[in-house]
């Protein structure tokens, strides 16, 4: 049954197959465990990337698109080591196993293999998921504003903010309207350089727009925190453009994956900037 009365809507569709994987214990797996595994930072390997910092994304399908690449035994692994021998400074592994054909063991696969930051890049609503993060080996993990906004989580941002971050784990705070990137700067200490990440797909219908974070960026001041543009982005001109606007790194996932050539592609794009 439902815990939503409107499941028309697709943020509602979104947190329930979050609980639903929950609820089949899809996060408590326990064939890894990296809990004493020390924390990459991300922060670091996007301010000091000599290029274009890209956080390539590993996702084998998503709702718009729908499949997107075949899952192989070891097609985690080799993707991810083709894209960090490309260039990529970090990796954004999908582990929502509905509609995005994601699993929390991609990350501890993936962990043995790389050592590039780590984002678990799922719908997060309980700490469940990130106990499961931190247990697979994951960096940092996405936190998306309007998931909190619309009473969809086991409890605040900040709340999950603090308890991953206890855990030594760093957070991208998702946002896609100006009224939420701008109470998530209210929100964040002057002091510190937190990681936002604006997502030009919005995800109550899922269309996608690039301008989403130039318009944000002209807009509003970000401060000193560092900016991630995500979705949409497939050319070397759009990352010139973006960080003309102010983006300081760019999560890129299905033109990559859809790619005929992975390792190429993030190559080019790499060498953008």
């Amino acid at each position: 049954m439902s815990r939503f009365l409107n499941t028309q809507n697709y943020l509602n569709n979104l947190a329930e197959n979050s609980y639903k994987a929950i609820d089949e214990g899809v996060y408590g797996n326990t064939k890894y465990d990296y809990n004493s595994h020390e924390p990459i930072n991300l922060k670091k390997s996007i301010l000091s990337c000599p290029h274009a910092p890209l956080i390539t994304e590993i996702k084998f399908a998503s709702p718009s698109k729908g499949k997107i690449v075949a899952t192989g035994t070891n097609a985690p692994i080799d993707i991810a080591s083709n894209m960090v021998s490309s260039g990529a400074i970090g990796l954004s592994v999908v582990t929502q196993p509905y509609l995005f054909n994601g699993s929390p063991e991609y990350i501890g696969m993936i962990r043995k293999t790389v050592a590039v930051p780590l984002l678990m890049k799922d719908i997060i609503v309980s700490e469940v998921q990130i106990d499961s993060a931190k247990r697979m080996g994951a960096d940092c993990i996405l936190l998306i504003k309007s998931i909190f906004d619309n009473n969809l989580t086991e409890g605040s941002i900040e709340k999950f903010a603090d308890y991953a971050n206890k855990k030594g784990m760093q957070v991208i705070f998702e946002v896609h309207k100006d009224y939420e990137f701008i109470e998530i700067l209210g929100s964040l200490a002057v002091t510190r350089q937190n990681l936002i990440g604006i997502n030009n797909r919005d995800l109550n219908d899922l269309n996608v727009d690039i301008a989403t974070t130039k318009n944000l960026l002209q807009k509003i001041d970000k401060k000193r925190h560092i900016v991630i543009s995500e979705s949409g982005i497939s050319k070397t001109e759009e990352i010139k453009e973006l960080k003309k606007a102010g983006a300081d790194a760019f999560l890129i996932g299905t033109s990559i994956m859809g790619s005929s050539d992975i390792a190429t592609k993030v190559s080019e794009l790499y060498l953008s900037l």
